[in-house]
């Protein structure tokens, strides 16, 4: 994947009087009290009013983990059972470079206008304020309905070892959990993720060696396996009809599961308002996508292609993201390994309820940020002193009630629904990111804005944002399209499937015609917006960033942060 063209940011004017300008001291004692619920609300008429505390490793580890939940560990399997290894690694593979190209486009504007509420705020400023609405209540609705599917899949999960355990039990105590870590001051939200993050890639890690080492041989079967599984059954399975278009509908399930899988800038992205140091930070964060995309999207599809047949009668379980359904899992079944498979489910616990609590930070950040544009009711942009938005935070919280569901209704059958319901929405998201940033290049051309002067600066645009739009359109038409075939026309399919582009379309022309918006002339576009307070916020810094690897040792080992890199990247 392209990287990107660095340059330093911009120095602005003299430091001014917001509450975003760094002064540690002053906010330690104010944080003190973060805890406290009966904290003075204040609301300030000036941009952002969150508080910039998340720091470089935090955000370093928000970037790499806070994207992968259930679906990279059980999902997957059904893409594997559709469409077979083959399929499955030239679908993931195709699925994380079109994603890439998005991050391309998402990075260059986040990190030149990091604002609170992020790409969704950009499109109401942009491109047209009708889209911008349709754009946030669409991301809003997408994380707020994430989180009572990751509360479900974990009651499912927790079934590996145990079936009497209440799921009404787990709901509250996941319910209570993201409220206690969501309300207190949001550098405990990015500390809770840092560690969280980390038990994912130590998973990540435990997985990629139990495949090699597995497939060498070291079982106990002595089995040496290799690529086995690629020669029989095949590398490319038949899914609805045989043959030739069979194994490509199978190629298309392989996508679809990716399409639910790949995911990442959007979350990065909506940390904008809150990051220390943003224009620092967030690039080196975006440029870690590209690699995370190779390292744990990619080199996992691949991985379940080697450990299981894609004919395994256990993967019937994988999309109702159970841990029998972990085609890890199923595996470690396969070969006689005993405690593996509880440790591996364990720290599965740990990567879904960490995706849980990411859905509810950025449902309760794009909903602030329409609150700061009008486009929902202005009582969401409030906040405590420590910077939380509490009553968007109060209205979040109210979506985990509907894993109760699941209570009343077979819970593997709610994981489907919200997963099926979420998926075209999340398709939405990245076209999103792509039309707004084919407005902004069209802006940064009439107005003269030289993007070699950004922070950070994409190859191959704007063709780059433009393959991404059209791939995802594509894919958001057609990911639906086995409900049309004959004798499988199901009424709540087609509106599993494509409930969230109507909603889309709804609220698109609902807000254009209510507001009578027009589309942002690319001369008229504000390119201003927050950036000399943004640029003043920057400029009070006086010591260069910290880099990565400095914070790790200072975190671990007690070591002074480096105070000067000479330039170096700051990783």
């Amino acid at each position: 994947m392209a990287a990107a063209h660095d340059k330093p940011e911009p120095v602005g004017p003299a430091p001014t009087n917001q509450r975003a300008v760094r002064d540690e001291k002053s906010e330690e004692k104010n944080d003190a009290s973060s805890g406290d619920m009966h904290e003075t609300l204040v609301e300030v008429s000036t941009g952002n009013q969150l508080l910039r505390h998340l720091g470089n490793r935090q955000i370093q580890f928000i970037a790499i983990g806070g994207s992968i939940g259930t679906a990279l560990f059980v999902s997957i399997g059904g893409g594997l059972a559709k469409g077979g290894p083959g399929s499955l690694l030239i679908g993931y593979t195709i699925y994380a470079i079109m994603v890439g190209l998005v991050n391309n486009s998402i990075a260059e504007m986040v990190t030149y206008m990091p604002v609170s509420g992020s790409f969704i705020r950009m499109a109401g400023r942009w491109v047209d304020d009708a889209f911008g609405f349709m754009a946030g209540w669409n991301f809003f609705l997408y994380e707020a309905c994430l989180i009572p599917f990751e509360i479900s899949a974990l009651n499912l999960v927790l079934g590996f070892w145990r079936d009497d355990i209440p799921p009404a039990a787990i709901c509250v105590a996941c319910i209570v959990l993201y409220a206690a870590i969501n309300i207190v001051a949001v550098k405990y939200y990015g500390e809770a993720e840092f560690w969280l993050s980390a038990g994912k890639i130590l998973l990540i890690v435990i997985l990629y060696m139990f495949t090699l080492v597995t497939m060498c041989g070291g079982n106990p079967q002595h089995d040496a396996y290799g690529f086995r599984y690629w020669s029989s059954p095949g590398a490319f399975a038949e899914y609805i009809h045989d043959g030739a278009r069979g194994r490509l509908e199978g190629f298309l399930g392989a996508v679809f599961s990716a399409g639910f899988t790949v995911v990442g800038p959007e979350y990065l992205a909506m940390v904008a308002g809150e990051a220390e140091r943003p224009r620092t930070y967030l690039k080196n964060g975006f440029k870690t996508v590209y690699w995370r995309f190779g390292a744990f999207f990619i080199g996992g599809a691949l991985c379940v292609g080697i450990v299981l047949p894609w004919d395994d009668e256990t993967l019937q379980n994988a999309d109702t993201g159970t841990a029998n359904g972990s085609p890890y899992v199923i595996a470690m079944q396969n070969l006689g390994i005993g405690v593996l498979p509880h440790i591996v489910n364990a720290l599965m616990i740990t990567s879904i309820f960490s995706a849980g609590n990411a859905y509810t930070y950025c449902a309760m950040r794009s909903l602030y940020g329409l609150a700061c544009d009008g486009q929902a009711p202005r009582i969401f942009q409030k906040t405590l002193k420590n910077g939380i938005p509490v009553y968007a935070f109060a209205f979040v919280m109210i979506f985990p009630f509907l894993s109760f569901l699941q209570v009343s209704n077979n819970t593997a059958q709610v994981v489907t629904w919200l997963a099926t319901l979420t998926q075209g929405s999340q398709m939405i998201n990245y076209i999103v990111m792509c039309l707004t940033y084919i407005f902004f290049y069209n802006a940064t051309k009439a107005q003269g804005l030289d993007r070699r002067t950004l922070p950070y600066r994409g190859y191959f645009q704007p063709w780059s944002a433009y393959i991404g739009l059209v791939w995802m359109i594509i894919i958001e038409g057609i990911f639906g399209y086995s409900v049309f075939l004959p004798g499988r026309w199901n009424v709540g399919d087609f509106f599993a499937y494509y409930t969230m582009a109507m909603v889309a379309f709804c609220t698109f022309c609902g807000w254009k015609l209510f507001k009578r918006t027009k589309i942002v002339p690319a001369a008229q576009a504000d390119l201003v917006w927050e950036k000399p307070a943004i640029d003043a916020y920057e400029a009070s810094y006086d010591e260069p960033p910290t880099r990565f690897r400095d914070e790790m040792k200072a975190l671990f080992f007690g070591k002074k942060k480096r105070e000067n890199y000479m330039g170096e990247d700051p990783n």
